[in-house]
């Protein structure tokens, strides 16, 4: 089969700018929890684009852990999206909810979630996840697997004696949207796209209709 025969013909459901919330973050929860209550697979997934030093977009697949002021992950300062971040702090999520004929668009930028949130979110992970952030030198070339077996082995050993507190390596990040877009599957191609942008001066969203 080639690849352009590939084709899905989207009909579930529609979107009316006048039945949206006019807060976009609220939009999106009500979507959040549709994909969920729809047992969407990984409905907290979502595509999280970066740009390097010489401004080439990266893009890579994280887990949304909270949509309070924006959409906070977690992961290690010392990344490759960590350092690019804390060089150009913008962003684009994209999450993709196909069981729904849905997707979202985020763009905006982005802030190291306080001390307390990582703290907090931390101290609630699985134990072996909590020792996992101690021994990943995240996006660095390592010898082969027998390495992080070898750190992994030493850190449980560690923290046998030692209290588990967060590493100052690992915390959180918050992209603070500017933009949003809510995208819906329909017939014909012809889909239905509600672009919300928040005016700087006002600070208020102008919702519109796009063409698909």
């Amino acid at each position: 089969m080639k690849l352009a025969d590939i084709r899905k013909e989207y009909s579930s459901k529609t979107l009316d700018i006048k039945g949206m919330k006019t807060d976009p973050l609220e939009q999106f929860k009500l979507w959040l929890s549709e994909a969920i209550s729809a047992q969407a697979n990984e409905p907290t997934a979502m595509h999280l684009s970066t740009v390097d030093a010489d401004l080439k977009p990266d893009g890579r697949i994280v887990l949304l852990k909270g949509v309070e002021e924006g959409f906070v992950f977690f992961t290690n300062y010392s990344s490759t999206k960590g350092k690019q971040l804390e060089r150009h702090p913008v962003a684009a999520l994209t999450f993709f909810w196909p069981e729904l004929e849905r997707q979202v668009r985020v763009a905006g930028k982005v802030v190291k979630a306080s001390r307390a949130e990582s703290d907090d979110y931390y101290l609630s992970r699985p134990p072996e996840s909590q020792v996992g952030a101690w021994v990943s030198p995240q996006s660095q070339v390592i010898p082969d697997r027998a390495y992080l077996e070898k750190e992994l082995a030493a850190a449980v050993k560690r923290f046998q004696t030692e209290p588990l507190n967060r590493p100052e390596h690992w915390g959180g990040f918050r992209l603070v949207p500017e933009s949003m877009e809510f995208w819906q599957g329909r017939p014909a191609r012809l889909h239905d796209r509600i672009r919300y942008t928040l005016s700087p001066t006002e600070g208020l969203w102008k919702m519109e209709r796009l063409a698909p």
